[in-house]
């Protein structure tokens, strides 16, 4: 059985360890999707590269480890939404639509302020270390 996006039932199914998994499959084939099709994509994990390199290099704590982690995740994911969003909008209406590019839009503009947000919490995190080392 698979998942409704691939098709399947939309029913109510009866709890399954089985069908936990494989919903975990269809989750590792959307990321796999996500890095391997989206430009984007591949510019935060850049940038995830970079920033986890500059984590190692500068021995942060697990304080700090965790805002990272977060602001790493709320980029991903709101990247991900936004290539789902995109998509969906392609699939719908293939054509110009203004509708449909306020949507698409609105969904970039969420990746921007997750970045942004991301930016200021690296700026936060890695400027104390950076001008330790400095002085």
């Amino acid at each position: 059985m698979g998942s409704p996006a691939n098709g399947g039932p939309t029913r109510l199914r009866v709890f399954t360890a089985r069908a936990r998994l494989s919903s975990f499959g269809y989750a590792a084939r959307g990321v796999r999707e996500l890095v391997g099709r989206e430009h984007n994509a591949w510019i935060h994990l850049a940038a995830t590269l970079a920033v986890a390199a500059a984590g190692l290099i500068l021995r942060l704590d697990a304080s700090d480890w965790r805002w990272l982690i977060l602001a790493a995740a709320l980029v991903w994911c709101a990247e991900a939404i936004n290539t789902a969003v995109e998509g969906l909008c392609d699939h719908v209406h293939p054509g110009f639509d203004a509708v449909i590019g306020r949507v698409k839009d609105i969904a970039a503009g969420a990746v921007l302020i997750a970045a942004i947000a991301a930016a200021l919490i690296g700026a936060i995190t890695f400027l104390p270390h950076l001008l330790e080392r400095c002085s």
